[in-house]
């Protein structure tokens, strides 16, 4: 439920529509699962997440607060029937200037580049696969933001500047336009399936990870740090942990991958190299640990 003013545009996810109307139901757009104000889902887990997409309308005052409403009936593994009702109240900003919506981290990219992405995947399998639609669409989207809240000078590409609560948001849509959502070339149908259906259903940190992989780097030279997804960060004396959600892996520069040859690593008077090596495998470990599958 909503209160006056905010709509119910759709949600995406594991679920399916009840078909129920209601007054808080956009009637004029639609995302994922929409004209419907309740779904059902098969199991709830922890883990289980669900894009909710709302749309408002009316004229607000400032300060006004609006409501949303969640109510989860479910029944336990127990056998016990529960009802869990979350509200939450958000308020309206004081008009519409890009300078009300910046600052204080207002804006959650991670979350935003994790919901266009359920929405392009929704938008492809809608479509038949129609990818070169879905990344103009993407790019619209990079493109309105920057315009709406970035600052330039016309003609001079090179004066854009973005506050920092959007920064990385072109980067993200950056990485999704290559990803294997999109890019299903070399893929089997159940691998793009797969690959998307995990996307929907994660936790939106591991969403981004699956949109742009993280990259740590291993050396003598000071603790682990992220590195840049660059063939730059390949050193011929470092560890690299590449972690796309789906793969994890460990790869060794030329020096490291000598010195193991020669194995140095079982050597005492080298102990700090053995723990060098040691380092990346129980990170990469505690990764896989809470990973499905």
């Amino acid at each position: 439920q909503t209160s006056r003013g905010t709509k119910v545009v759709g949600i995406i996810g594991a679920c399916s529509s009840l078909q129920k109307a209601s007054a808080s139901v956009s009637e004029e757009v639609e995302v994922g699962q929409g004209r419907t104000c309740a779904w059902q889902m098969s199991t709830l887990t922890e883990r289980t997440t669900f894009g909710v997409y709302f749309d408002t309308c009316g004229v607000a005052q400032e300060g006004q607060e609006r409501y949303l409403q969640f109510i989860t009936s479910y029944q336990t593994p127990e056998g016990k029937h529960l009802l869990r009702v979350t509200t939450i109240a958000h308020r309206i900003s004081p008009g519409g200037e890009p300078q009300h919506h910046v600052g204080n981290n207002v804006f959650d990219q991670d979350a935003a580049a994790v919901l266009v992405a359920r929405q392009a995947v929704d938008m492809l399998e809608k479509n038949s696969n129609n990818v070169n639609e879905v990344m103009r669409w993407i790019d619209r989207t990079v493109i309105n933001l920057v315009r709406h809240f970035g600052k330039y000078q016309p003609d001079e590409p090179a004066s854009l500047r973005l506050e920092s609560d959007f920064t990385l948001f072109p980067i993200f849509m950056y990485h999704l336009r290559r990803s294997e959502f999109l890019q299903i070339f070399n893929s089997s149908p159940d691998e793009t399936t797969f690959f998307r259906a995990t996307l929907i259903r994660e936790s939106c940190s591991n969403g981004i990870i699956m949109i742009q992989p993280t990259l740590h780097s291993y050396s003598f030279h000071g603790p682990p740090q992220a590195v840049l997804l660059d063939s730059n960060s390949v050193l011929a004396d470092n560890i690299l942990l590449l972690d796309t959600f789906f793969d994890v892996m460990v790869h060794h520069g030329m020096t490291i991958a000598a010195w193991c040859q020669q194995k140095y690593h079982e050597m005492p008077e080298h102990e700090g190299f053995k723990q060098l090596l040691q380092a990346p495998k129980i990170d990469a470990e505690k990764l896989m640990h809470d990973r499905f599958p």
